[in-house]
């Protein structure tokens, strides 16, 4: 066998082990995830039960992860993805702006409300003063999402932002992100979750638009609640 025919063998080896590591890996923070859900709210989690429903010993689980303390960042981290992919999935632009937010606002709602131990494990970990938690991470991308969205919008609509308007659009837009979800937070704390998960959504992204609508006409400009996103920056665009 030549060297390179072996070096070959060998780079397939490793990379079938790198899978199957990923593949190992991955199922063990599934069974987690599966272990917290089928979990009272505030039951202690214990790796044997991660373990045992990932179908592995428990020093494999350790094979995988330095300690209980990576277990858990490695844990919190796949529910925060869970919850950014939810979001993500209803951020496209289509329909009217009203429309948009409660799409976004109820991709949200419906991800806490049909997970709420995973939204306690997003919410685990809170910083200290200065520093930045897995959740706010998640909330701080959003907002930059929004926040360049908004920007965009505007330049089309002609409206010209000062110096001190886009110093304000950061916290104002974060302001806004984080009442949604201060809201879910004490609303899947409450002992009767009221209103529904729907009704709640509706809420909120009707609050969210009478705040947007506002800012908007503040700067002279009227959205039609009814228009198409698509269509307001055509008419936009045409004048």
């Amino acid at each position: 066998m030549s060297g390179d025919e072996a070096a070959g063998r060998s780079d397939g080896r490793r990379v079938r082990w790198e899978q199957h590591n990923t593949q190992r890996r991955q199922l063990i923070l599934e069974a987690a995830v599966a272990v917290l859900e089928s979990s009272p709210p505030g039951a202690e989690i214990h790796v044997r039960q991660i373990a045992e429903r990932a179908g592995v010993g428990r020093p494999v689980v350790y094979r995988y992860f330095a300690d209980r303390a990576d277990l858990d960042r490695a844990v919190q981290a796949y529910v925060l993805d869970m919850l950014r992919d939810s979001v993500a999935a209803e951020a496209s632009l289509s329909g009217t702006v009203e429309q948009i937010i409660r799409r976004i606002v109820g991709g949200y709602v419906g991800w806490a409300a049909a997970h709420p131990a995973l939204h306690r494990v997003a919410e685990q970990d809170r910083p200290a003063r200065g520093q930045v938690g897995g959740l706010e991470v998640v909330v701080k991308q959003i907002v930059d999402l929004v926040a360049e969205l908004f920007t965009a919008a505007m330049e089309l609509l002609h409206v010209e932002l000062t110096d001190d308007d886009v110093a304000t659009l950061d916290p104002l837009i974060f302001g806004f992100v984080g009442q949604v979800f201060g809201a879910v937070r004490r609303w899947l704390w409450r002992a009767e979750r009221r209103p529904s998960a729907d009704l709640l959504a509706d809420a909120l992204a009707r609050a969210i638009w009478f705040e947007i609508a506002g800012l908007a006409a503040d700067r002279g400009v009227h959205l039609d609640p009814e228009m198409p996103l698509d269509e307001l920056l055509l008419n936009a665009l045409a004048e």
